[in-house]
């Protein structure tokens, strides 16, 4: 799935909620929409009740989304499942978690949480609507949250992947074939079949001037990314499957002593080309240094500051083990947006030391290696 960043606008269940630059586009003109609809519908209300309900309307849609978003992320922080933040953008909203579920049941509990959550909002409306007609601005209101939450869980329950009913669909092969690379291929082909009929009916609708169609077209062109991002990562993990950290890091770990200014130490990366090092102090690990950390002090005052007061501390560094399995590693390297982790050795005594450093580029490599390797001996 695409990573979407944006505005952080609060932190639900300890869950960061951003909203896209995108977001704002759709959100104008949904408003637009509404308070249009109801100008046509209601002339009897005034031009500031028109646009009040069409925001507030537009407002509680898009709270409903992260309202579904988060049925999901409650699910999957059940099963340890980090949820790494939540975001709202013009195709609606996206949980990005920091790895996928272990069982197929996990995947079926997380992916129908949401559905199940928009269902209940829109049976919650619906209730509304039988106590207020839709002559008055609370039906109206409840009408549309009514309508639009039971289309948002009965789309999401279409088998494209990656639409929640395409997991779904990716749970239930995954449980029968006990296979999840198999499970995600079948699902990733489905979601092809699904994107590629949304495209054709956005096409048509544009020949034929339906323009509320178009919106379907675009889904279809996101959900087929997204549906061939995740079979290019299942993909990844097969070709990483059965290598660890150890396999692939570099047992040349530079060090930098931790009093050296950091204009010496943009001087050493760039005579050197390594973009991390080790800081010590007396032969002691305090820290860890590299480019990023120096690109956050500025230029002017590079020769006033020393390393050690720009490192990571030794208590914040990232590290991996020896023997951890690549593709988790590449998932928290993903995760936390770093470039480079150093592997430690854990000694019987408690005593840890670095032995190595492993980085994004080194298991790029490793899988560009593999692949056209695979692909050769395929080709025989």
């Amino acid at each position: 799935m695409p990573e979407v960043q944006g505005i952080r606008i609060g932190r639900i269940f300890g869950i960061p909620i951003y909203l896209d630059l995108s977001w704002i586009l759709i959100f104008g003109l949904i408003t637009l929409s509404l308070a249009m609809q109801f100008t046509q519908e209601h002339p009897q209300w005034t031009t500031a009740e028109h646009w009040t309900l069409g925001i507030l309307t537009s407002t509680l849609f898009f709270a409903s989304v992260v309202f579904h978003e988060l049925a999901h992320s409650v699910v999957a922080q059940r099963y340890k499942i980090k949820v790494l933040s939540i975001t709202l953008f013009i195709f609606g909203g996206l949980a990005r978690i920091a790895r996928e579920p272990t069982e197929a049941i996990q995947e079926f509990n997380i992916a129908i949480a949401g559905p199940v959550a928009s269902a209940f909002l829109a049976g919650l409306f619906y209730l509304l609507t039988r106590i207020f007609p839709y002559s008055q601005m609370f039906g109206a209101l409840s009408t549309h949250l009514y309508e639009t939450n039971f289309l948002l869980a009965a789309f999401n329950l279409l088998p494209g992947f990656p639409l929640d009913g395409g997991r779904l669909f990716r749970a239930m092969v995954w449980g029968a074939t006990k296979d999840y690379a198999r499970a995600t291929r079948v699902a990733g082909a489905s979601g092809k079949i699904i994107a590629y009929g949304l495209i054709i009916f956005g096409v048509w609708s544009a020949l034929n001037g339906k323009w509320g169609g178009i919106w379907l077209g675009f889904i279809g062109w996101f959900l087929l990314n997204a549906a061939q991002a995740s079979v290019a990562q299942v993909t990844i993990r097969e070709t990483l499957s059965g290598l660890c950290a150890a396999d692939v890091m570099s047992r040349d770990v530079p060090t930098v002593p931790g009093n050296m200014s950091l204009e010496e130490y943009s001087n050493e990366v760039l005579r050197t080309g390594r973009r991390i090092h080790i800081v010590t102090t007396d032969d002691r690990l305090v820290g860890l240094m590299n480019v990023a950390a120096l690109n956050r002090v500025p230029r002017a005052e590079w020769h006033i500051n020393s390393v050690q007061s720009a490192m990571v501390p030794r208590e914040n560094i990232l590290w991996a083990s020896p023997e951890e399995p690549l593709q988790r590693l590449l998932e928290r390297l993903m995760a936390a947006d770093v470039n480079q982790m150093p592997v430690v050795s854990h000694g019987e005594e408690g005593t840890a030391s670095i032995i190595g450093m492993v980085t994004r580029d080194a298991i790029l490599r490793v899988i560009q290696t593999r692949s056209e390797l695979s692909a050769a001996m395929n080709s025989r």
